[in-house]
């Protein structure tokens, strides 16, 4: 063994290749730990759009999503569930409280993911209850 780390290598096999290129008349790019046409530079993890993009929601911003989440599916299911309890009690038919009662659990669901940190899930169920709650409302 020599030694040297595969960092040290990947210098020399690069100069080597862009000495190659020069020599082939092919393009070679200034500065190749950028070149945006270099296969390997295209997912980038350090680059600077990306990490302003992570530092730009932080630990307070999901917890309040969480929260968000959690509290909106907490709402929504207690109103549709005194929704179906004033449904049942009078004369609409047997799928109107069903529809609200069904669309409550899944508001509860919602809730369930989005205090585990789901936010997007519990959004796309809370959109998704509030809706069988308006069809089951439709129907009547």
């Amino acid at each position: 063994m020599s030694g040297t780390t595969d960092s040290d290598t990947q210098d020399d096999i690069r100069a080597e290749a862009m000495d190659e290129q020069k020599t082939q008349g092919q393009r070679v790019p200034e500065n190749p730990e950028t070149d945006p046409q270099d296969p390997q530079n295209l997912q980038d993890p350090q680059d600077p759009q990306d990490l302003e993009a992570d530092e730009e929601y932080g630990d307070e911003d999901a917890r309040r999503a969480r929260w968000t989440a959690t509290g909106t599916g907490a709402l929504l299911t207690l109103a549709g569930l005194a929704a179906a309890l004033l449904r049942l009690t009078g004369s609409a038919p047997a799928l109107v409280p069903a529809a609200y009662a069904l669309g409550a659990a899944v508001c509860a669901l919602a809730a369930v993911l989005g205090s585990q940190g789901r936010t997007r899930r519990a959004l796309w169920l809370l959109i998704a209850g509030v809706m069988i709650m308006a069809v089951g409302d439709q129907s009547d």
